[in-house]
């Protein structure tokens, strides 16, 4: 009976399901790469964004959340994955709390993205889950570790990103409809 029951909690990946992940893994951390400073805020403005949305959208909320601990893991030993640095400093200082908010902003994306591959869905469940908790992670370490009121934090963790994390909501729910769409129709190997 405890056999039974352990083999029902344990989830089973396949070998596809593991080369999906590991595809996010790297994509992650290739799109660290592309981004760029502002001169107001110690936040950048990356591509991860469009990346956790795509990989909440075609992963379950459980390898979504695997797969931003491994890339934060990579970061945090030192491997040159985040933008504008790596190592635990960066995990620890005033952008730290995007990092950490990624971990639950996104599988609650995957979590809400329904089981239909749906374009508005997923841009929903971006913009209204993925973004604000984002945000208000950011929101918080920046007020923590840099001494500043809600308004100023506001200018350097919100309002400079809204505009190109909305976008990046619409590219990724378009990019996870196409890939889903893509790999429902794939032979499966496996």
């Amino acid at each position: 009976m405890k056999d039974v029951l352990q083999m029902e909690l344990e989830e089973n990946i396949s070998l596809r399901e593991m080369t999906k992940m590991a595809i996010c893994v790297a994509f992650c951390c290739v799109t660290a790469y592309l981004a760029f400073p502002l001169p107001f805020t110690p936040g950048m403005v990356t591509a991860l964004t469009l990346t956790f949305g795509v990989t909440a959208f075609i992963l379950t909320p459980r390898q979504t959340f695997f797969v931003i601990a491994v890339y934060l893991l990579l970061g945090a030993a030192g491997l040159p994955v985040f933008a504008g640095g790596s190592g635990l400093g960066r995990l620890l200082g005033p952008v730290g709390g995007f990092y950490f908010a990624w971990l639950l902003a996104y599988p609650l994306v995957s979590a809400c993205k329904g089981k239909d591959v749906n374009f508005r869905r997923y841009a929903l469940s971006f913009l209204l889950i993925g973004i604000p908790i984002t945000d208000l992670g950011g929101l918080i370490s920046m007020m923590l570790l840099m001494d500043v009121g809600i308004w100023e934090a506001m200018t350097m963790a919100v309002f400079p990103f809204l505009p190109g994390d909305i976008l990046k909501g619409f590219g990724a729910a378009f990019l996870g409809a196409k890939i889903n769409r893509m790999l429902a129709h794939s032979p499966r190997t496996t």
